[in-house]
């Protein structure tokens, strides 16, 4: 092709029939020739003005940008990108900075993402605020640690195992019980993909869902209450005595919430055998660690989610439902983070 329009000018006529002007394909051709075929396809350096803005202006617009925009006295909490070339453009010149004086807000979003800084986003983090996280953490992998043994021990004997039970107990308060104000339409292949609903809705209050999983049988104990006090904890804990023999050790992780730790509750284990429950708590913002979270992610995605009731009553029987349904099939959890540390 080079060679064809070298010999041949009219050449170009077959950019013309494509939309490309004949300087541009002259253009193109020529630089090839010059730079090679590879080198034709980039730009290259074009006369003009060179950039204005300095490396120490640059440096001080990303200073700039890592504090937020209510330390500089607006009421926003975080920049924006035209918020923060406003501010370049009023107070750069006047600490030294003249190049920002005409600066646009498509050049502030340049410089922010060659530093990869985005300054209008947050991501959230959570601090550990208990001294004492790793030391409760341990005593938790230590539980999981225990799990793993016995299954171990009941996958080599058919002979009875230590009678311990070992569960991962949590509440899910607020599961909201909301009726739709129209029916839903179905889907229609080739009209309607999905589901159609009403906007409009109408709430009838929540409920809270009192749960633990067996983490040696995967089976699920679950109590659905109005509220999650001290004694709807109680009850739960009745229901997990009666389901075990008694000679059974009841091993329970849990969080730190009070109803877990109040006088009912300590009063109505102390009336228990020595013995028959025993309590490790998760340590502060570390509820992560409890494998019964994870449980709930699930059923949320895929029982809660999109759910609609006439009644809190009916949102009560179909929670249990999916309970049950989750007890047909029973799925044995397993921890594995950090286990390998565990002595």
């Amino acid at each position: 092709m080079l060679l064809a329009y070298r010999e041949n000018p009219s050449f170009c006529a077959v950019g013309q029939r494509v939309g490309v002007h004949h300087q541009t394909v002259q253009r193109c051709v020529e630089r090839a020739l010059g730079y090679g075929p590879l080198a034709a396809i980039e730009d290259r350096p074009r006369p003009g003005k060179e950039p204005v803005i300095t490396p120490e202006a640059k440096a001080w617009l990303v200073s700039l940008a890592c504090d937020k925009a209510k330390e500089h006295g607006y009421p926003h909490e975080l920049w924006t990108t035209r918020l923060l070339a406003r501010h370049a453009r009023e107070h750069g010149p006047t600490v030294g900075h003249e190049c920002l004086a005409k600066l646009v807000q498509g050049t502030v979003c340049k410089i922010l993402g060659q530093e990869e800084i985005k300054p209008h986003k947050v991501r959230y983090y959570l601090e550990r605020r208990d001294a004492e996280f790793e030391q409760k953490m341990a005593e938790v992998l230590c539980v999981y640690r225990e799990v793993q043994v016995l299954k171990r021990a009941a996958a080599k004997s058919r002979k009875a195992i230590k009678r311990v039970a070992i569960v991962s107990y949590d509440e899910k308060p607020g599961i909201q019980a909301i009726a739709t104000t129209a029916p839903d339409l179905p889907p229609k292949p080739g009209v309607h993909a999905t589901f159609a609903r009403d906007y409009e809705y109408k709430r009838h209050g929540t409920l809270s869902l009192l749960a633990g999983i067996d983490l040696l049988t995967g089976k699920v104990h679950a109590l659905v209450r109005d509220r999650h006090r001290s004694r709807e904890f109680i009850e739960f804990l009745k229901r997990l005595d009666a389901a075990y023999p008694a000679g059974t050790a009841i091993k329970l992780i849990l969080d730190n919430h009070s109803a877990h730790i109040s006088r009912e509750t300590r009063a109505w284990l102390d009336a228990r055998p020595p013995g028959r429950f025993e309590f490790t708590f998760t340590p502060k913002h570390g509820s992560w660690l409890n494998l019964i979270e994870g449980f709930f992610s699930k059923f949320a995605r895929s029982v809660l989610r999109h759910i609609r009731v006439t009644s809190k009553h009916e949102l009560k029987e179909r929670i249990m439902a999916g309970i049950d349904d989750v007890n047909r099939h029973p799925v044995i959890h397993t921890w594995s983070y950090k286990l390998a540390e565990v002595a």
